[in-house]
C-alpha cells in the first residue's frame, strides 16, 4: 500500500471565502502514484474547514456563505478574546476534513462536486494536510 502525506499552502484573500482545491488535490494524487484508494484532506486551522459542494453555480457558495453568517454572526456577547468565535463556530459546523475515493487515478466526484476550502477568518496564509492512501 503507498501512503503519502503532502501539505498545501492555500492563500486566502477575504474574510470569509469558499476555494475550489479540486485541482490542487487531483495533482497531489498524480503525483502520488496512488490508482485506487482514497484521499483525506484535512484543514490545519481552527476557524477553516473542508467541504465538498457544488462546482458549478458560484450562488451556492454565496447561498452557502449567507446561511452560515445567520447561523453563527458576529456577537458582542462572545467571550473569546480574539473576536473571532463566529469562525470557530462556522468550522465546527462545516467539519475540518473530508475523504475523497480515489479510482484510475482520480478524484471520484459527482458531476457537479468540488472539494472547497472554507475560510472564516481571513484573509490568511492557510494550510491543508493531505494523506493519499492506495495501490
Amino acid at each position: 500500500m503507498l501512503t503519502t502525506t503532502k501539505e498545501i499552502s492555500v492563500p486566502t484573500r477575504q474574510a470569509v471565502e469558499l476555494i475550489n482545491v479540486t485541482g490542487l488535490l487531483q495533482r497531489a494524487v498524480a503525483e502520488s502514484g496512488v490508482r485506487e484508494g482514497l484521499v483525506v484532506v484535512q484543514a490545519m486551522h481552527t476557524t477553516a474547514g473542508i467541504t465538498v459542494n457544488e462546482n458549478a453555480d458560484p450562488d451556492v457558495l454565496h447561498d452557502l456563505i449567507l446561511q452560515l453568517d445567520r447561523i453563527a454572526p458576529n456577537h458582542r456577547d462572545f467571550r473569546h478574546a480574539e473576536g473571532n468565535s463566529a469562525a470557530h463556530i462556522k468550522s465546527s459546523l462545516v467539519g475540518s476534513s473530508a475523504t475523497v475515493l480515489v479510482s484510475q487515478g482520480r478524484l471520484v466526484l459527482g458531476t457537479w462536486q468540488g472539494v472547497y476550502f472554507c475560510e472564516f477568518d481571513g484573509p490568511r496564509q492557510r494550510k491543508l494536510l493531505v494523506r493519499i492512501l492506495g495501490e
